[in-house]
């Protein structure tokens, strides 16, 4: 299960903030380790005292949770904290939305478009201005019938169990496919969760003209994260987000943890 040790990409803007608030919040729930990385680029000593001078306001705004704080030198924010997770052994990488975005929602920077299609470890993504409860309520998996979905079924089923919330399986009928065999297919994914940990996941089909329209059927609750696996054209062990997903992720209004090919 994601969450065994974290590692926050920090800056000192909302995102940065975001980011921290959910990264702590997850180790939280999961007894984790957490790590706040500032990554900064080659031969700019004075943007490594900024991402000094960043993390000692990460450590003023954590508060008392124990954390480790990293400097960290690369050529990309995401890439770095690529290097950085494998070198500490961090399993989750959490990134704040990019500036600009709109409110509620996940924007995609160069650092999280980088990590959404090279990652070999789990990405997460809150939307920008996300207040994060104190309780995870669900955990939610977007489901369509491959090989890849049916893997993270299996994971997010044992991630639920053992952090005692439900399971929430949703696809999204965009009135393209066969809906009959949308709901058939959603309905062998349930089953998988029951049969290899004995939860009983809720199902859920979301009608919409696009992915917008149809998440915005969707109830979320205040504590609930949404799961998509990756694409089945990412390489082992890696995170590749397709396009189905990349929208979404753009379209949700709760924090997004992306699962890398191959995740156990």
């Amino acid at each position: 299960m994601i969450g065994g040790h974290v590692i926050v990409g920090y800056a000192d803007d909302l995102g940065g903030r975001d980011a921290l608030a959910l990264g702590s919040a997850i180790t939280r729930l999961t007894g984790g380790e957490l790590t706040i990385a500032s990554i900064y680029p080659p031969g700019s000593p004075g943007l490594a005292v900024e991402a000094q001078a960043g993390l000692a306001h990460a450590a003023e705004e954590l508060g008392p949770a124990p954390a480790e704080f990293l400097t960290f030198e690369s050529r990309g924010t995401g890439r770095g904290l690529s290097v950085l997770a494998s070198r500490i052994r961090a399993d989750l990488i959490v990134v704040g939305s990019a500036s600009g975005g709109q409110h509620g929602r996940i924007a995609i920077g160069a650092t999280s478009d980088h990590l959404l299609h090279r990652s070999s470890k789990a990405v997460m993504l809150t939307p920008a201005g996300f207040k994060q409860p104190g309780e995870l309520d669900r955990l939610t998996l977007a489901y369509v019938h491959r090989p890849q979905c049916d893997e993270a079924v299996e994971r997010v089923a044992q991630a639920a169990l053992r952090l005692g919330v439900p399971l929430r399986l949703i696809t999204l009928d965009l009135r393209v496919d066969d809906p009959g065999r949308l709901r058939d297919d959603l309905a062998l994914a349930v089953r998988l969760a029951w049969e290899t940990t004995g939860i009983e996941a809720e199902a859920e089909v979301a009608e919409g003209h696009d992915v917008d329209a149809a998440m915005r059927t969707l109830e979320w609750l205040p504590g609930e994260l949404l799961v998509c696996a990756a694409s089945e054209d990412a390489e082992p062990h890696r995170v590749f987000l397709g396009e189905l997903a990349m929208k979404v992720l753009r379209a949700s209004e709760r924090p997004v943890a992306v699962l890398p090919r191959g995740f156990s």
